[in-house]
């Protein structure tokens, strides 16, 4: 498995600033590796106090669940219950964060880190996150989950 390294981490944090920047939001900005331990994190001045804290559980999110948070909402939209208790089991270091702002950084189809962007609306810590990951060359696209290999029934057919 691949990580982020800490200049490409770097790359990314000062893009976002400058992106939000461009549209009058100071926010938080957080790169974690695949494995969700942090590699950069920055709060631009006039960033509100917790934002670098959401903005670290938004980019741990999408690297350990391996899927942006806005694929995630509907599956914890539908097992709220389960979604509650992955925050509480004995490895996870920070809460799930099924929201915007949230994208998985991936790179020649492997995920190497995360992205949290927070302090601007949904919508834009969203569209902040998508236009710097997209202008550097990263990967936005991401198979639904479980669509990968052949269904139950067919394993051992035709091997």
């Amino acid at each position: 498995m691949s990580n982020i390294t800490l200049g490409d981490a770097e790359e990314i944090v000062g893009a976002a600033h400058q992106r939000a920047q461009a549209v009058g939001k100071a926010v938080s900005v957080a790169v974690v590796d695949a494995g969700g331990f942090p590699v950069a994190i920055r709060r631009a001045d006039g960033a509100r106090p917790l934002t670098p804290d959401i903005a670290r559980a938004k980019a741990y999110t999408a690297a350990v669940m391996q899927r942006p948070g806005t694929m995630l909402k509907k599956w914890q939209e539908s097992q709220p219950v389960f979604f509650a208790q992955l925050s509480q089991l004995p490895g996870a270091a920070l809460p799930i964060l099924a929201t915007e702002g949230s994208l998985t950084i991936k790179k020649d189809g492997e995920i190497i880190g995360g992205l949290g962007i927070a302090g601007g609306t949904a919508d834009e810590d969203q569209q902040i996150a998508e236009d710097v990951l997209a202008s550097l060359g990263y990967e936005l696209e991401f198979a639904a989950w479980g669509v990968a290999g052949r269904p139950a029934a067919d394993h051992g057919k035709d091997a």
